[in-house]
């Protein structure tokens, strides 16, 4: 490992991405959220995405991929990053906590079908834990991506990604990369004609 700080991170990014390639089970978790939101988008739902801080940015980042376009020119897909509107999280976190900030949003717009997809580094967050019971009271499909031992997302996500890595910045470097290889599976699969037509 080198004592320059940028090749430092550079070299462990490289060795969790790494790990990351050969982890059999994180790319068939991988494989099965791109499923769950194809599926979801097929039948008319929608993605709804959570996270705080860097994650809170990742979720908006992928919402944007969704939406707008990842690699191709075509129609928009319904995603949406619970992060962004700032009266609603002020507001639901001053009057009933932040704990409730991604609960509350989920309750309101969540219905049967829909993908949550929660995005937690330490698989503890207490916003993010509450707002993936109301999505399993209200039938959504539940993922989550998060690093670590996986935290209590585990008992919470239908489909759980643990990057294979303890350091946030490396993590959510992980997440991110998967989520871009799941933007590119939802895209090819929705660009592709049904069989038979």
């Amino acid at each position: 490992m080198s004592h320059d700080p940028i090749a430092t991170h550079l070299e462990s990014s490289l060795a969790a991405l790494q790990r990351a390639i050969r982890d059999n089970a994180l790319l068939e978790v991988a494989r099965a959220i791109a499923r769950a939101m194809i599926a979801a988008l097929r039948s008319g739902n929608k993605i709804l995405i959570i996270g705080n801080g860097g994650s809170a940015a990742d979720a908006q980042h992928i919402a944007a991929e969704i939406v707008g376009r990842y690699r191709h020119d075509r129609s928009a897909w319904a995603a949406i990053a619970l992060t962004t509107d700032t009266s609603a999280l002020t507001s639901i976190a001053n009057d009933y906590g932040f704990e409730q900030i991604f609960a509350r949003q989920v309750e309101g717009l969540g219905r049967r079908g829909d993908v949550l997809l929660a995005l937690s580094t330490s698989g503890k967050s207490p916003n993010i834990l509450a707002a993936l019971r109301i999505a399993r009271e209200r039938e959504l499909v539940t993922a989550g991506f998060t690093g670590g031992n996986g935290g209590n997302l585990r008992a919470l996500c239908d489909h759980l990604l643990v990057a294979p890595a303890d350091d946030t910045p490396v993590i959510q470097q992980i997440h991110l990369a998967v989520a871009h290889g799941i933007c590119d599976e939802i895209e090819q699969a929705m660009m592709r004609k049904p069989s038979g037509i």
